[in-house]
């Protein structure tokens, strides 16, 4: 049976590595577009519909989506509710893997196709880590209490 202390060291435990991961994937992704666009000539950046992004940051890397929408920090939710926030990243990591999936069918590049592999399998993992500290938490919040 798991106490308070043993949940909390667990599931930040789980947030931190899986955090830390993410953020190398965003690095992944980041050196990943690098890589196929730094000797492009300005005709194959048009040719691959770029040339808004190029126009705007040349070959230089801007966290955004396929359809340009900018990264920002507040498309990271928190509750202060444990379960509502494990289940939000179960949906994200589900979001991510979908994602990963329909940019593999982009792509025939094999190179790029097993980075995306590597990626999408790696959501697949946490996805399975959140939920494990999901059972965790719901399993501690329904035991009896006694202050």
């Amino acid at each position: 049976m798991f106490n308070y202390i043993n949940i909390v060291k667990l599931a930040k435990g789980v947030l931190t590595d899986i955090g830390t991961e993410e953020l190398a994937h965003m690095e992944i992704v980041g050196t990943l577009v690098y890589k196929l666009i730094e000797g492009a000539s300005i005709e194959a950046i048009k040719a691959a519909d770029l040339g808004s992004h190029y126009a705007d940051h040349g070959r230089s890397l801007y966290w955004e989506n396929a359809a340009g929408v900018p990264w920002v920090a507040a498309y990271v939710s928190a509750t202060d509710d444990p379960v509502a926030d494990l289940h939000e990243n179960l949906a994200a990591e589900q979001k991510a893997r979908a994602v990963y999936e329909n940019l593999l069918h982009l792509t025939d590049d094999p190179q790029v196709k097993d980075v995306l592999r590597w990626l999408r399998e790696r959501e697949v993992v946490h996805y399975q880590r959140f939920g494990e500290t999901l059972m965790y938490v719901e399993d501690f919040m329904k035991q009896k209490k006694a202050f």
